[in-house]
């Protein structure tokens, strides 16, 4: 029942907005009710997890369509599913058409009311698979669904993203699916065909017995493939051009759920991986992806004009420490799945702030904003206070996610790598702080119109701050329990 909580509301949602035309503003607001049912399935799967329940499964058997325990939610799953849940509650209260004034026509409304919907549920639907090939569909979708609203906004920038990003996502997808068939079929050759061969859990118990070559080619396939949908570099290039011209709720769902989504496919295989090959072959490809990451956006955001942009490539940045953390043992993997919830909950107010940015300045350029605590003083102040965050100043929960993933790189021995990780951290610390301060001062430009009222939208993403700086004070018990109980399923 819990499954059709997590699911269903937002496939209604869609089917609401297909239904009713031309758009009204009512379907908005239906839709974001309906994003709280969601939410509230992710916390009661979280808390029985914490609880020490077995994990919840969900299976259907159709005449030739046998599928037991394509759904399970353990520990891990359920803390993405909370942080996917809450991103997409978030946007879709702060979505176009949900109050005040939109910028866009009836049409695109409800375009963009059908196909977030669909995006949305799809993610969740990743997250709650238990069979990988349902995971690969599920993400595979996602691609789909969010290039519809890329362009929604109709010009050449925004058509050319939208190719871009499904044709890198596509051909990564791809490898993923290139790989999975490998993993596949290796088991199949060693076990004969059994039921639920492709269910994780399936996987993981025949892992000791794989052939470690043919395994070491699938992760392979599976982390490029599952890695360009998360922005890792080398194949982060869409990222920049997708974020600059989505509309930001929806890139705000991209930098932060959906690449969530994406890290969980890389870390459910490689738990498999590391199983057949012991966990230095993995490690090592995480390592040098991660580095790799890191040095393409420190470089990038000192050169960058657009604020936009300059966000999708502290993506970059914080998608190369994940993938650092995942490669340096247990302690490593606790700090990168913390980080995950610290980023997931400070690119999406992040993006979510730009939203408001971008209409009152009417441009993505940094020359061309200024002046932001005069004409926006709400807006200015989260903004200012996010950035920081973001860059790991305390009281913020990633600076907290940060010194853990230093220090596990240090008890895992590896002094000169974090000392370039160090150095490259400095270069992106102080890259933003002279973007955020040519943003935050002097005088807005003639056209622009100052002042903000503050409204319930406002203490929203007040409230996305003060959890911020929580985590950055004290880790709750309940996400505590949480992540030791995900960490001991990636590095047992």
């Amino acid at each position: 029942m819990t499954f059709f909580l997590l699911l269903l509301p937002p496939l209604l949602a869609a089917l609401l907005a297909a239904v009713v035309r031309p758009y009204r503003s009512w379907v908005g607001w239906v839709n974001a009710c309906l994003s709280l049912l969601p939410l509230a399935a992710a916390l009661i799967f979280a808390s029985q997890a914490i609880a020490g329940h077995e994990a919840p499964v969900w299976g259907i058997a159709l005449g030739p369509l046998a599928l037991a325990e394509v759904l399970r939610a353990d520990s891990l799953a359920a803390l993405i599913m909370v942080c996917v849940a809450a991103v997409a509650a978030l946007t879709l209260w702060l979505s176009p058409g949900v109050g005040g004034a939109a910028r866009f026509d009836d049409a695109q409304l409800r375009r963009y009311q059908i196909f977030v919907n669909l995006f949305i549920a799809m993610m969740l639907l990743a997250v709650a698979a238990n069979n990988v090939g349902v995971m690969w569909i599920a993400i595979e979708a996602t691609t789909i669904f969010s290039a519809f609203i890329i362009p929604l906004r109709l010009s050449k920038a925004s058509v050319e993203a939208s190719w871009k990003y499904i044709l890198l996502s596509s051909v990564g997808i791809a490898l993923a699916f290139a790989g999975t068939v490998l993993a596949y079929f290796d088991f199949v050759a060693l076990s004969g065909r059994i039921e639920n061969a492709l269910n994780w859990d399936v996987l993981l118990t025949m892992a000791p017995v794989l052939h470690r070559e043919v395994m070491q080619i699938a992760f392979v396939f599976l982390l490029v493939g599952y890695g360009a949908k998360a922005g890792i570099a080398p194949m982060h290039t869409w990222k920049p051009d997708a974020y600059g011209e989505a509309p930001p709720p929806l890139t705000a769902l991209m930098s932060s759920a959906l690449f969530a989504v994406a890290m969980l496919a890389i870390v459910r295989w490689k738990a498999v991986a590391d199983i057949t090959l012991g966990s230095g072959f993995t490690d090592n490809l995480l390592i040098a992806l991660g580095v790799l990451s890191l040095l393409i956006a420190a470089f990038s955001v000192v050169l960058t004009t657009n604020y936009k942009r300059m966000l999708a490539y502290s993506s970059i940045e914080h998608t190369g420490l994940i993938c650092l953390g995942l490669g340096l043992g247990p302690l490593g993997a606790w700090a990168a799945l913390l980080h995950l919830v610290n980023h997931t909950a400070a690119k999406s107010l992040m993006f979510l702030l730009v939203d408001t940015i971008e209409q009152r300045f009417v441009s993505p350029l940094i020359a061309n904003t200024h002046g932001l605590l005069k004409a926006l003083p709400w807006t200015g102040a989260l903004f200012a206070a996010g950035l920081l965050i973001l860059i790991g100043l305390p009281p913020g929960g990633i600076f907290i996610s940060e010194y853990a993933l230093i220090r596990a790189g240090f008890a895992q021995g590896q002094p000169w790598l974090m000392g370039g990780v160090l150095a490259l951290l400095a270069i992106i610390f102080a890259s933003f702080i002279s973007h955020l301060n040519r943003m935050l001062y002097g005088a807005p430009p003639a056209a622009v119109s100052l002042g903000e009222r503050a409204s319930w939208r406002t203490a929203l993403l007040v409230l996305s701050v003060v959890f911020l700086v929580t985590l950055g004070l004290t880790l709750p018990a309940p996400l505590a329990t949480l992540l030791k109980q995900s960490v001991q399923i990636i590095a047992p």
